[in-house]
Parts: C-alpha cells; structure tokens; sequence
C-alpha cells in the first residue's frame, strides 16, 4: 500500500510538471531567413513591435508573421531594412 501510495504522487507530479516543462520550449526565438536582403532576422518582441508598427503604417490587421505570404515577408524586411532600431525606437538617456 505504502509503494502505490509512493507511485501515485510521483505520477501526480509527472502530470503536473510535464506540461509546464514542455511550455518552456515555446519561448525559443524563430529566425527568418531574409533572401533579398541575405540576412537573418531573429523573431523576439523587438521584432515583433517593429512587425506592428509596419502594419500600422501599411494600414493593415495584424497576422501572425509566420503565417503571412513570403511576398508580404519580403515587403516588411525592405521595410525594416529601412527603418533601423535607432529609428523605430527612441531611446531617451538622462
């Protein structure tokens, strides 16, 4: 009794850790290769603020970037290529 009473908290503890464990993966950065512009481009939530201030300006509803056509990807590295961080982002220092 005392051995299934063991078994059954570790297997609790397996389904409660399990989930958890395998979310941690979803964090990891996506990269995009950039053909016209033969770079990469690291997805993070710095992109992913440019990606919608690009929408904003392009008058358009946010997709999911990996979700868009490759034509419209192409469209937004020409613009982000043009648009560097130091010009998206002010960055006030005091």
């Amino acid at each position: 009794m005392h051995r299934f009473l063991i078994l059954s908290v570790l297997f609790a503890g397996a389904t409660v850790i399990g989930p958890v464990t395998m979310k941690g993966d979803d964090h990891h950065e996506k990269r995009y290769y950039d053909r016209d512009g033969h770079d990469y481009h690291t997805w993070n939530a710095q992109e992913d603020r440019a990606y919608r201030a690009y929408l904003v300006e392009q008058h358009r509803d946010y997709r999911e970037f990996g979700k868009v056509k490759s034509a419209q990807q192409r469209e937004y590295f020409k613009w982000r290529h043009e648009h560097p961080d130091n010009v998206l982002f002010k960055v006030e220092i005091r």
